[in-house]
């Protein structure tokens, strides 16, 4: 199946550029036959891309000499990733009342990292880790926001900020048992039904920043117009919580592929951003929570 994360897409042209799957099926193959088994005739590609991985000369590694991606590179990346973006939330949690300003300049700076990480060819370690510092910065400063904001709400019991990382933490959780379970299956209609959901969400998001700007729904925008808003709060939690069983698939496809080792920050990247997004969902909907509790 062909990812339509473009994220993965690097990754995997990069890997058919340097011989691909069917190069190391062709390999997997000879490598079998020279140990003087049988190969069935009707194997998959993936099946003798599995056979090459076990018996192959060049197991765990990709043409030039180059270590092939695995899985703790990306949970090593990814743990790197978010200690850069700690630092930054620690920073941008102390500075936001002072310097307000900066919060929406990592904001920005973020965005504008995120599509350059995105769709650039060739990864670049440094643009992801300063992704992870400009976001760190903004979620600091929104998180102190909408921390001080519920506060007021006296009915209000909890640490909002805390509730949001813990919900984060238990949403990541939940869906990798379920796609390691494959309750949850990453198929093609899978793909399509999210794409379509994810960019309708888009347009809906966008719409509703819009009309906050004019003070629609005490400046949440549809999102604060009372039951409207929390129900379009759930879309974006599920969407987002559903949008890491696409981020898992694509690490076992880079995995599976065999890309070359520096791909893991793309990765990294792409798990980074859904997180982000989910926290953000997460965090906005216990803030239009605790303000119907006024």
């Amino acid at each position: 199946m062909q990812s339509r994360n473009p994220v993965l897409r690097h990754a995997t042209e990069q890997a058919k550029a340097d011989g691909g799957p069917g190069a190391l099926a062709a390999e997997g193959q000879s490598a079998y036959q020279a140990a003087g088994q049988t190969v069935p005739t009707a194997m998959s590609a993936e099946q003798l891309q599995e056979m090459y991985d076990k018996s192959g000369p060049y197991a765990g590694a990709v043409r030039g000499g180059e270590l092939a991606m695995t899985l703790n590179d990306v949970i090593v990346k990814t743990a790197l990733s978010f200690v850069v973006l700690l630092a930054g939330a620690v920073f941008g949690w102390y500075t936001v009342e002072t310097m307000p300003w900066l919060m929406f300049v990592g904001l920005f700076v973020g965005l504008g990292l995120g599509l350059a990480n995105a769709f650039k060819k060739q990864v670049s370690p440094p643009l992801v880790l300063a992704y992870a510092l400009a976001q760190g910065v903004f979620l600091g400063g929104i998180s102190r926001w909408y921390y001080e904001w519920a506060a007021t709400a006296t009915s209000y019991g909890g640490n909002i900020v805390v509730q949001a990382v813990l919900g984060t933490l238990v949403a990541f959780g939940v869906m990798l048992v379920l796609y390691n379970t494959k309750i949850i299956k990453v198929n093609g209609t899978f793909v399509k039904i999210m794409m379509v959901a994810m960019v309708s969400y888009l347009v809906i998001a966008l719409a509703s920043l819009v009309s906050a700007m004019f003070g629609v729904g005490q400046g949440f925008g549809f999102y604060g117009a009372g039951p409207l808003g929390i129900i379009l709060c759930l879309v974006g939690v599920g969407l987002a919580a559903f949008s890491l069983a696409l981020d898992f698939e694509s690490i076992n496809q880079a995995i599976r592929y065999g890309v070359p080792e520096r791909e893991s920050w793309r990765m990294a990247f792409g798990l980074m951003a859904t997180l982000i997004w989910l926290y953000l969902e997460i965090l906005r909907l216990l803030a239009i929570i605790a303000n119907n509790s006024r």
